[in-house]
């Protein structure tokens, strides 16, 4: 359930970590991918590793296009608010795929399916624009291309920062829109689930129409269970937004929380924080028969991923 950042080459103790099982997964963070041979040959060390348990790592990384664009020699080579149609969203998305599988990657964290409610959203070219019926169709195409390609989509940001200012990473957000609102830009999350998407990212954001409780959504039962997984009938894997993220990090008891939203993997920007939610889920798991539940819950959707990405060619298997 732990996925932990990779910015570079991994260090011994890193290696150690996902020798020890206390890594699930990996997200290759930052600009300094520079090359394909660099992450083909990174991913594979850390899969040799990961493989001698006999279970392999998710791999997956930001590859949405336009500012947030970890491989340049990738596609998409646009932004989103670029692709100007389902055909273009489709053909950019089966690029990028191509170019994922080819060195290792298994999961795109993408496309952005929030829909710009503001001029002053922070996503800005990150949506594919802010009429819902449009952004719902080009997520859909560009989930299409990418899970085709046999790459696993994310839709994000659920239930939507298309309102959002400042961005969750940095600053704490609560989206005072009323449940009206937000219903009406669930549009293109329904849509690309339609669409198959094996992965919804959940936002670092508060939404009190929507949980009065004020809590974020990763830990919001009624948002991820209640409305993601029941109202929508999502069956796949909710993934966090980063839990180092300034408006969430200092919440305690992070993943038996998010668990008990109906989340199933914890999603990390710095290497100390993700061992830190590791030992805190030991740590809750030795002590709760419900935290043990739901993590038997949690760890059957992200098998049924990894099963998902081996039947179409992905690299979630060990030989």
């Amino acid at each position: 359930m732990i996925v932990a950042p990779l910015r570079s080459a991994p260090t011994p103790s890193f290696l150690a970590r996902i020798s020890a099982g206390q890594i699930g997964g990996v997200i290759l963070l930052g600009n300094g991918w520079t090359s394909q041979l660099q992450v083909s040959a990174t991913i594979a060390q850390l899969q040799q590793v990961a493989c001698r348990r006999g279970d392999p790592l998710l791999i997956g990384v930001d590859q949405e296009g336009g500012v947030v664009r970890r491989f340049p020699w990738a596609p998409p080579t646009v932004a989103a608010s670029e692709m100007s149609s389902t055909a273009i969203a489709r053909s950019q998305a089966s690029g990028a795929a191509a170019a994922l599988r080819q060195v290792g990657v298994g999961i795109d964290f993408a496309p952005v399916s929030d829909t710009i409610s503001t001029p002053r959203a922070f996503l800005g070219s990150r949506s594919f624009g802010s009429d819902p019926t449009l952004v719902a169709a080009r997520a859909a195409a560009f989930v299409q291309g990418l899970q085709t390609g046999g790459v696993a989509a994310t839709a994000k940001h659920f239930p939507g920062l298309g309102s959002a200012v400042a961005n969750t990473d940095q600053y704490p957000v609560t989206i005072d829109r009323s449940r009206a609102f937000l219903t009406a830009r669930l549009a293109p999350f329904r849509a690309a689930i339609a669409a198959g998407a094996q992965l919804v990212m959940v936002s670092n954001a508060s939404y009190p129409a929507l949980d009065p409780t004020g809590v974020q959504a990763v830990f919001s039962h009624a948002i991820v269970t209640g409305l993601l997984r029941d109202t929508l009938g999502f069956g796949g894997v909710v993934v966090t937004d980063s839990l180092s993220a300034t408006s969430v990090a200092d919440v305690a008891d992070q993943p038996a929380k998010a668990l008990a939203a109906g989340v199933d993997l914890l999603l990390y920007g710095t290497t100390s924080a993700s061992a830190t939610g590791y030992a805190t889920l030991v740590h809750d798991a030795a002590r709760s028969a419900t935290v043990r539940s739901e993590l038997a819950a949690a760890i059957a959707r992200v098998k049924a991923l990894k099963a998902w990405l081996a039947a179409h060619g992905g690299e979630a298997t060990c030989t």
